[in-house]
């Protein structure tokens, strides 16, 4: 019984991979390793993940569908994690065809494939961004989200509706996760709580957008992990009508916005240096604050995020010390 993770060597999948493995699956898992941001930060998660005897790995784009068919009748998987995606929301507006690319037609594949081979449960990324500007806090499912204001929200939003349509033709238990601002060891990049890091000991100016005025909703990625963890292991039901859909989307997030001014001054703290910041308009595509609703993801599987930003922040910067050798 082998559990598919694609997007294997990003953020989240490589701690959702080691998370499974930690409690002894067996975790296969894909990734195209492309260059949108350092390859060798990919591979470094990808050398933690090659310790436990339970992990296999191929460089694989989830686009391929002949290639990923090939994978599916060869494994013959009892459940998928699908994180595989083109990321970033200021990216999608300069490079819009990656993410059709990546997000459509590669989550196209995986749901044709999770049909063909009677998954028992596909559990998918989608984003807190498909909510864009709404004024209404905290984000809740029942919102419209209609609405989005980047390339990559469309892409998500894209993606719920397709999962949709394979849980009411085809009965495919389909569950999809907002994600809401995930921060943590082995992080991205390109992603806000690393930049920050990288100008503060560097000393450089810090690109504060909206001149400060955003909120975000950051969730430490062990509380991410273990809630999607604790997801795939209950499929929506699909119940005895003929009509039913075995379909679900939940928030998952801290539940509790932050400032982004406050989250620097907590980074500053547990470098011990002040940063240095240079207050700038709002980027296209940026919303102004997230703020998720989780109250029915703690109905359904008792989610409890129980990191602290201090604690999230503190073992952050303890592994980036620990990456960069400083």
């Amino acid at each position: 019984m082998t559990i598919l993770v694609t997007g294997a060597a990003g953020f989240i999948g490589f701690h959702v991979s080691k998370a499974l493995l930690g409690r002894g699956e067996q975790v296969f898992g894909i990734d195209n390793l492309n260059d949108y941001y350092d390859p060798n930060l990919k591979l470094a998660r990808l050398a933690e993940l090659e310790k436990f005897d339970g992990f296999e790995f191929r460089k694989l784009d989830v686009s391929d569908f002949e290639a990923v068919q090939e994978v599916f009748e060869e494994k013959q998987f009892t459940k998928v994690v699908h994180l595989a995606a083109q990321a970033g929301v200021r990216y999608s507006i300069e490079n819009p065809m990656a993410y059709i690319q990546s997000n459509i037609v590669g989550f196209q594949s995986m749901l044709e494939a999770c049909r063909l081979h009677g998954v028992e449960h596909l559990v998918y990324a989608s984003s807190s961004s498909v909510y864009g500007n709404s004024d209404k806090v905290p984000f809740s499912t029942t919102d419209s989200v209609d609405h989005p204001v980047s390339t990559y929200a469309a892409t998500k939003k894209s993606n719920e509706l397709m999962a949709h349509v394979y849980s009411h033709l085809y009965k495919l238990p389909t569950t999809g996760l907002r994600f809401f601002t995930v921060y943590g060891p082995w992080g991205r990049p390109d992603m806000s709580p690393f930049l920050f890091a990288n100008s503060i000991f560097e000393g450089k100016p810090i690109q504060v957008f909206n001149y400060g005025n955003h909120s975000r909703d950051f969730t430490f990625v062990d509380d991410i992990s273990q809630g999607l963890i604790a997801v795939l292991d209950k499929p929506p039901h699909q119940g005895t009508s003929a009509e039913a859909t075995p379909y679900k989307v939940y928030n998952i997030g801290r539940g509790e916005p932050v400032q982004l001014l406050d989250y620097i001054r907590v980074m500053e703290k547990e470098i011990g240096r002040e940063a240095v910041l240079k207050l700038v308009p709002k980027q296209p595509g940026d919303v102004d604050s997230t703020h998720a609703d989780v109250a029915d993801l703690i109905e359904d599987i008792g989610y409890a995020p129980a990191t602290e930003l201090s604690d999230g922040i503190r073992q952050f910067i303890v592994w980036y010390r620990d990456y960069f050798a400083l």
